[in-house]
């Protein structure tokens, strides 16, 4: 009983929330073959399940409500993304979100009541609330393997840029020779390192450029480099070498403590695959021993 109600109720509040527009659109879409092979799974997505969903929150003011933790993730997804990400773009992922654990949920529940499995109907609410704080959980998952690898990649960059400036090399010159050999797009710091480089080709003024560098890459050690960089560009030479030296024994130390960190977590991984392929093995020596005594 509880199965039916719960199928019906979530149904109705869906179509409540889409609105007559929504559902004559998807109507159209499902009509004609043509159209339905044109439609992408995003656009489905969009309007199936964010849009519904997005009015629902900012009708009873949701996101006023919980604006600490949509601040949080807006700003998380503002360091993962490429530039000009909005807070209305965060909004419609957290909205979409909610619509793929709302219809988790509702699959469950009527799969509960064609089936008459009551514990369905828990499984489907456990999917759904999961579902619906997985892009929560996943930014910040994201963000900290972004902090990661630009610790990791910060002091090869910086011992190049030592090299470079002690060479002879300009600072500017340096920062842009540093890029030779790296592939851009594939890695955070390159790709803010690339962009604060063009920035000074362009005619920006070192502080604005490192300044940005700075903030688009939100890292504590990135912005203990850029503060040396301000300090002692205008030195350059051996005085400039000798304050980067000093920063590149901690930032050389942190990344060992990464690595430590990541193979530690790495060998607790292969426990679990370990205790399965123990227990198979269990199984299949004792599986002839327990056959002959039956």
């Amino acid at each position: 009983m509880a199965a039916a109600i719960a199928s019906f109720t979530l149904v109705g509040v869906w179509v409540y929330w889409a609105g007559v527009g929504t559902l004559h659109a998807l109507w159209k879409q499902l009509a004609g073959k043509k159209q339905r092979d044109g439609m992408t799974s995003e656009a489905w997505k969009q309007l199936g399940m964010t849009d519904p969903f997005l009015r629902m929150l900012e009708r009873y003011k949701v996101f006023d409500s919980l604006h600490l933790p949509m601040g949080s993730f807006h700003m998380r997804l503002l360091l993962l993304m490429e530039n000009g990400w909005t807070i209305e773009q965060s909004k419609k992922q957290a909205a979409g979100a909610l619509g793929m654990g709302y219809a988790a949920l509702t699959a469950c529940a009527w799969l509960s009541f064609l089936g008459q499995e009551p514990l369905l109907l828990v499984v489907g609410a456990i999917f759904g609330i999961v579902l619906a704080l997985r892009p929560f959980v996943e930014a910040g998952r994201k963000v900290e393997q972004r902090k990661q690898q630009m610790i990791i990649e910060l002091p090869g960059m910086l011992s190049k840029l030592m090299l470079l400036v002690g060479a002879g090399e300009t600072v500017q010159q340096a920062l842009a020779r540093s890029l030779e050999g790296k592939q851009v797009n594939l890695h955070p710091l390159y790709k803010e390192w690339s962009e604060a480089v063009s920035m000074l080709q362009n005619g920006q003024s070192f502080n604005t450029a490192m300044e940005r560098f700075n903030r688009r890459c939100s890292v504590q050690e990135v912005s203990v480099f850029t503060t040396v960089l301000l300090l002692n560009y205008r030195r350059g030479g051996e005085h400039f070498v000798l304050a980067l030296r000093e920063l590149s024994y901690t930032l050389w130390e942190k990344r060992k403590a990464i690595a430590r960190s990541r193979g530690e977590e790495a060998s607790s991984k292969l426990v679990f695959p370990l205790v399965g392929i123990l227990l198979v093995l269990m199984i299949l020596v004792a599986a002839p021993a327990v056959l002959l005594m039956s």
